[in-house]
């Protein structure tokens, strides 16, 4: 695991503040707007290439909250600053997913973005 690249495992993630957004910790509450962002085509073309059903959504919220507390990394929420609207999700994870070629000990980067918040330099 990726555990032995970081010093010492966090159990939540931090806060990182850019000049347009606050990447935190994803809360049950941000629940609704994931669900509605995993539900857009122009998110899950690429991805999925099908919409998430809300129960899917719901174990990838939990996913994402549990990342930290198992292995000391994982994704943020991502909101803009002025507004507080959910923008999406980014960060790594460690899926133990069997792809080709393997990733070894090295996390997946990934994130996904509102579609109005597409095309605007954020990702």
């Amino acid at each position: 695991m990726f555990q032995h690249l970081v010093a010492q495992p966090l159990k939540s993630p931090p806060e990182i503040l850019t000049e347009r957004t606050r990447m935190r910790a994803h809360r049950v509450e941000d629940f609704p707007a994931m669900t509605a962002m995993w539900a857009e085509e122009a998110v899950v073309r690429f991805i999925l290439g099908r919409p998430s059903a809300p129960s899917e959504t719901w174990s990838r919220l939990l996913r994402y909250i549990g990342h930290w507390q198992a292995v000391g990394f994982g994704y943020w929420a991502v909101e803009d600053r002025q507004t507080g609207e959910y923008l999406g999700d980014t960060g790594f994870a460690d899926y133990q997913r069997e792809i080709t070629p393997p990733l070894g000990n090295v996390p997946e980067a990934g994130w996904a973005l509102v579609s109005t918040a597409q095309g605007k330099g954020l990702a």
